[in-house]
């Protein structure tokens, strides 16, 4: 393809509303416009990309034995009600009535959908195992929509769901899709990390992340890694080996004590000389608008999803300062689990084990030592809400220790069960004639959602380098001087032989100086650069350069095509 008959509009400045250097450079090297908050116009370069993984994920998908099927993005809001999702997903769901005033949903996940059309279709385990994909639009209202294509409220998934009669099949379905999706993304020229991740309102008993590593602000989550054993988890999931901190310290008499000028961690231990062990925070949130409270540890931090996980809400946000007020009679900082009332208190086991802790005293400036769990206040639930943290002992092995790096989700897996089927009625004969709830999966590939999270790790301070299989070019053709009719014959020569041999080709023919066809060619990222300028024709050759390289080479025109797919090869 010819520059001029591309629509490329490169931008040469950062863009204000980019955080992520990967949405500046999709910006500025123009691949994707901003419509509205959270939704882009895929520019012909993005188009390309788009294509070119799509295909990878498809083949990958094919080749695993799922079948392409495409479902609405609008759906019923009745099957939503008949799953019982429709009152779990919260606001993130975008709804509306048709002319007929029918409640309809936009999908941001389609369980509901397939698993209604097979409930009417499977019959029999003869028609076991089956499974179903589609890539596709999806819309969640996020309530932040940032990052650009990682976090939109419209976007393109690959989602699959896969069917079977008994566990034993499952598990081999489930396997299936976890190997095609190390397989997609190698040859998407991405490592990444299966982890255990939280099931959320998508439910069933377990699921996994598939993570790209970064070491930008692009990496949304924190991965915890065993140095011992293969245990890998994301911090919502991670659980962390609770060390035995029991002893034979006498309960000591409780005493409130002032604590003037001290609200925070910090301030209260330095105040009172103790260790920052010694307290436990009590922090209220509220569940779908019912006050509860988690008490941690104070060298520890809570985490929201296990919160949220321990009280079954739909919604779950920190209590405002007024809110604290109303339900402890104290400002915030002074909360304590002591005396209070019509609140539900989840407890961490850490502070389930502590003696003569020190808490809030629900007063101003005070606070009370020596308060224990079960004498002093009673603990609805004793449940893990701690976020794991380095140094924490493995779990799984016992005797590893967990370290922790930044990472973009850009796939999941989901074991779902039966959570569907019971719920929808989608059931199958067995061999005797029994009846029983088809066991499914869910996977998910973030379409538009990987390039970007890709350019977190590829790049430089010139611009993108993409790898080369989901890059929109291969090759970035660039002669010098259009009006020389040596460098046009040469470029139209490499762009027809490159072109014969299924090597895709991005011809700069614009009457533009070297300088902004380079600062482009940077900017856009394409794996492989061949320049045509005088000093190099005169001995019959092009310069050659990888765009992950700083060097070039000269190569003979007439052995251009080796070269180049030489030169692909060997880079990512």
């Amino acid at each position: 393809m010819r520059w001029s008959q591309m629509y490329i509009p490169t931008l040469r400045e950062d863009q204000s509303d980019a955080e992520l250097v990967s949405h500046q450079l999709l910006l500025r090297g123009g691949y994707i416009r901003k419509l509205a908050s959270g939704i882009y116009i895929y520019l012909p370069l993005m188009q390309r990309v788009i294509h070119k993984f799509s295909n990878i994920v498809r083949e990958e998908m094919n080749y695993a034995g799922a079948l392409e099927i495409g479902m609405s993005v609008l759906c019923p809001a009745e099957l939503w009600q008949e799953s019982g999702r429709y009152n779990t997903v919260g606001n993130e769901q975008m709804r509306m009535k048709d002319r007929h005033q029918h409640e309809m949903v936009l999908c941001g996940t389609h369980e509901e959908t397939v698993t209604t059309l097979i409930r009417g279709e499977i019959k029999s385990y003869r028609q076991l195992p089956l499974n179903l994909y589609q890539i596709q639009v999806k819309f969640r209202d996020e309530i932040r929509p940032r990052f650009g294509l990682m976090r939109g409220r419209e976007f393109l998934m690959k989602d699959a769901y896969s069917f079977d009669a008994t566990e034993k099949s499952f598990m081999e379905s489930y396997q299936k899709m976890v190997d095609a999706y190390f397989r997609i993304f190698k040859r998407a020229g991405l490592d990444v990390v299966k982890v255990e991740s939280d099931s959320g309102a998508m439910g069933g008993k377990a699921a996994h992340e598939f993570m790209l590593l970064v070491d930008t602000n692009g990496g949304e989550e924190i991965i915890f890694f065993c140095d011992k054993c293969d245990y890998t988890a994301n911090v919502e999931k991670a659980e962390f080996k609770i060390e035995d901190s029991s002893s034979d310290e006498e309960l000591k008499v409780t005493e409130k004590v002032d604590t003037p000028g001290a609200a925070t961690i910090e301030e209260v231990t330095a105040f009172l000389k103790v260790e920052a062990k010694q307290l436990a925070k009590t922090l209220l949130y509220m569940a779908d608008n019912k006050p509860v409270v988690a008490m941690v540890r104070g060298d520890r931090e809570l985490n929201l999803i296990k919160l949220q996980n321990a009280t079954e809400a739909i919604e779950i946000e920190m209590a405002t300062p007024e809110q604290v007020q109303n339900f402890t009679s104290s400002p915030v900082g002074f909360a304590g689990p002591v005396g209070l009332k019509d609140v539900g208190i989840y407890v961490d086991p850490l502070v389930a084990d502590m003696k003569n802790m020190i808490v809030g005293a629900n007063e101003f400036e005070k606070h009370i030592l020596n308060v224990n769990i079960d004498r002093d206040f009673k603990a609805t639930k004793v449940v893990d809400l701690t976020s794991a943290q380095n140094e924490d002992q493995c779990p799984r092995c016992n005797y590893g220790k967990l370290n922790s790096k930044k990472g973009i989700e850009v796939g999941n897996t989901f074991m779902l069960g039966t959570k569907y089927s019971e719920a929808l009625d989608a059931k199958y004969l067995d061999a005797e004639g029994k009846e029983h709830p088809i066991i499914m999966g869910s996977y998910g590939i973030g379409i538009t959602r990987t390039p970007q999270s890709a350019l977190e790790r590829y790049h430089d301070d010139k611009g993108i380098i993409w790898p080369k299989n989901i890059a929109p070019f291969l090759v970035h053709l660039i002669p010098l001087n259009v009006k020389k009719d040596s460098h046009i014959e040469t470029a139209d020569r490499i762009y027809k032989e490159l072109n014969e041999v299924g090597i895709d080709v991005l011809y700069d023919d614009r009457n533009d100086r070297a300088g902004v066809k380079f600062n482009d060619a940077d900017l856009i990222g394409l794996p492989v650069r061949i320049t045509i300028g005088d000093k190099s024709l005169k001995e019959g050759k092009v310069e050659l350069k990888a765009r992950s390289e700083s060097d070039f080479i000269l190569v003979d025109i007439d052995n251009i095509v080796i070269a180049v797919k030489q030169l692909l090869g060997r880079v990512n």
